[in-house]
């Protein structure tokens, strides 16, 4: 899991450097390939507090009436990282309105609604999902995503008594063809 991370922002970090150095000029003939700027996104580490734990569908509510604080079913979230990262690769042409993105989002905690509240930082598992887009103008894109059952990990990556909901996780495996449109433009500080 700590490998996984590693890796995850490792990346975002070498990417987001090396658009910052690449000379490129869209406009004059420059390189056809990664123009400044080409890769942008985000991360967030998140926090929830006693009694409002991320339910990721894993376990019923009423897990703790299959064996109280030892319940094996405790894949209720404290903490949440997740992140943003989307990728032009394109200076020129009309390959330019292409981008392709992903979206991450890890779980850790060991809780159990109304019978256990901790702050363990328990890998639970990951959701993610990754996709394609192009621009089509004024503020519109249309996308294709595709998102992925919930990942396990570690000792959660099994059965986990009476109350275990199964592998779908909160939204399942889909794939969905979409429009998103943009508004507003936010200025630098």
């Amino acid at each position: 899991m700590k490998l996984v991370l590693r890796i995850f922002f490792v990346l975002a970090i070498a990417a987001a450097a090396s658009a910052q150095q690449k000379p490129a000029s869209a406009a004059g003939g420059g390189s056809l390939f990664f123009p400044r700027n080409f890769i942008w996104g985000y991360s967030q580490f998140d926090v929830a507090p006693p009694h409002n734990e991320p339910d990721p569908n894993l376990c019923a509510a009423n897990a703790g009436d299959f064996g109280g604080k030892n319940a094996p079913c405790n894949a209720f979230a404290r903490y949440m990282l997740s992140g943003y990262v989307e990728v032009h690769p394109f200076a020129r042409t009309q390959l330019r309105r292409l981008l392709f993105f992903g979206a991450p989002t890890f779980l850790f905690g060991k809780n159990i609604p109304h019978t256990l509240y901790t702050w363990s930082p328990d890998a639970i598992g990951w959701e993610r999902s990754w996709g394609a887009g192009i621009e089509i103008g004024r503020g519109f894109e249309m996308r294709v995503t595709q998102h992925f059952l919930f990942q396990r990990f570690g000792a959660r990556d099994r059965y986990l008594g009476p109350a275990d909901l199964g592998a779908n996780g909160p939204w399942g495996r889909y794939n969905v063809i979409g429009v998103r449109k943009y508004f507003g433009h936010r200025e630098p500080d």
